[in-house]
């Protein structure tokens, strides 16, 4: 596999699938994965948070690598997985029916 993540961060490239760049794609992605793959996902990515917030805000956004970009858009889409692993124990925000919320403007990586 090519290195799509910073090094310190390879571990995670088993979840390269998360690495979406729009929260449309990150909601799709979450919609279409089960609550075992939400949690497997959630599992391991969540305790490198911690260590992930410091190490992006040293990366300058003029001048972003691809890996550290990755890295960005894997850890939103965790954000989006939160709610459905800690709270709802589903992808669907609960009682929702068929409705949708889409994002038409989010900041630009």
């Amino acid at each position: 596999m090519s290195n799509l993540l910073p090094a310190e961060y390879a571990d995670l490239e088993k979840f390269a699938d998360w690495i979406l760049p729009t929260e449309k794609e990150r909601y799709a992605k979450r919609l279409a994965s089960s609550m075992d793959e939400l949690q497997a996902f959630y599992d391991e990515a969540f305790p490198r948070l911690e260590a992930a917030v410091p190490y992006l805000k040293t990366v300058s956004l003029e001048d972003i690598s691809e890996e550290d970009r990755n890295l960005t858009y894997l850890f939103c889409s965790l954000v989006n997985v939160t709610f459905p692993v800690e709270v709802w124990r589903q992808a669907r925000v609960p009682d929702s029916g068929a409705s949708m919320v889409d994002c038409i403007v989010e900041p630009a990586i």
